[in-house]
């Protein structure tokens, strides 16, 4: 996503086949399937580049509110209002002429949570961290079947977002309009981000691993550093009044793509706070977005029942 290639970034396919609001998706790390999971109670693998469902899981619970492709691609993993981090075993590779495979019921169930599962990810085939509104993050044996470490318990408020990056930093967006981050070794809170002024939806990392953006409902995106603890940018514009559900960098960090609840996919210059570019075509809020591993397709997902993939 270039400079060059962003002033022309436009609708690429259209993924149909859900038939309930889409609430999350991940990319797969080929750059070529996306998982998304929706309140119809379907799990769906697509092949992005064929827009081809290649893959549909039945869900216990249809309040799903997170999904995950594992970094090998063999697994997924969703979790919501259930409480349960349910992880799918994935059939499609091993026949690819059968046509969509149905699956007959979860690989592992992690039980553990007293609240909704707000956020799930993949280390790898045998680890996964989920947080939840019990105020808990947890790092989970998927071979045993069981909690392997309980990361941290947030006292003030309910934990709504995670993301890992290397090993080195663990997020969490709290409704106490600020940010925190802490290390695996030791547990402990290194740093506050103040900023926000209502509840922080979602959170990135900068691709070089010292920065990070968040989304809030103030209307606001917001990008601090790790090293010298500041804010060093905020994304807002004052004809936008509405919230932002979900935000992702382009490859190179140059652009920050944020899903708002007008319909919208607004695209920001990181540096200079600039807006873009705007994508139209959602009939509803996007709920969801990400860029895929090589940098060059945006997938949105959206309340209107739809995916749509920008390149």
């Amino acid at each position: 996503l270039s400079p060059v290639c962003l002033g022309s970034l436009r609708r690429a396919a259209i993924l149909k086949g859900h038939f309930g609001k889409i609430y999350a998706m991940h990319w797969a790390v080929d750059s070529k399937h996306i998982v998304s999971a929706s309140q119809d109670g379907k799990l769906i693998i697509w092949q992005a580049l064929t827009t081809n469902k290649v893959e549909a899981i039945p869900l216990r619970s249809s309040w799903v509110m997170t999904c995950a492709y594992s970094p090998s691609g063999r697994y997924v993993a969703c979790g919501g209002l259930d409480n349960l981090c349910s992880i799918y075993k994935l059939t499609f590779q091993e026949n690819p002429s059968a046509g969509i495979s149905e699956h007959k019921g979860a690989f592992r169930e992690l039980a553990q949570h007293e609240g909704y599962l707000s956020c799930c990810r993949f280390i790898d085939d045998h680890e996964i961290i989920t947080s939840s509104g019990d105020s808990t993050c947890i790092l989970w044996d998927i071979e045993q079947n069981r909690q392997r470490d309980f990361l941290i318990r947030i006292r003030e408020t309910l934990c709504r977002y995670l993301f890992l990056m290397n090993g080195i930093y663990l997020f969490r967006g709290r409704v106490t309009q600020r940010r925190k981050y802490t290390t695996t070794e030791p547990i402990k809170c290194v740093a506050t981000f103040p900023g926000h002024e209502s509840d922080i939806n979602s959170v990135q990392f900068f691709p070089d691993g010292h920065a990070f953006c968040t989304g809030s409902d103030d209307s606001s995106c917001r990008f601090f550093d790790l090293r010298s603890k500041q804010q060093l940018q905020i994304y807002a514009n004052d004809t936008i009044l509405c919230g932002i559900t979900s935000v992702a960098f382009s490859k190179t960090g140059k652009f920050l793509f944020a899903g708002y609840d007008d319909y919208n996919c607004y695209v920001w210059d990181t540096l200079t706070g600039a807006q873009a570019q705007q994508l139209q075509g959602h009939e509803n809020r996007v709920s969801c977005l990400g860029v895929n591993n090589t940098g060059l397709a945006l997938c949105t997902g959206s309340w209107d029942t739809l995916l749509k993939i920008w390149a």
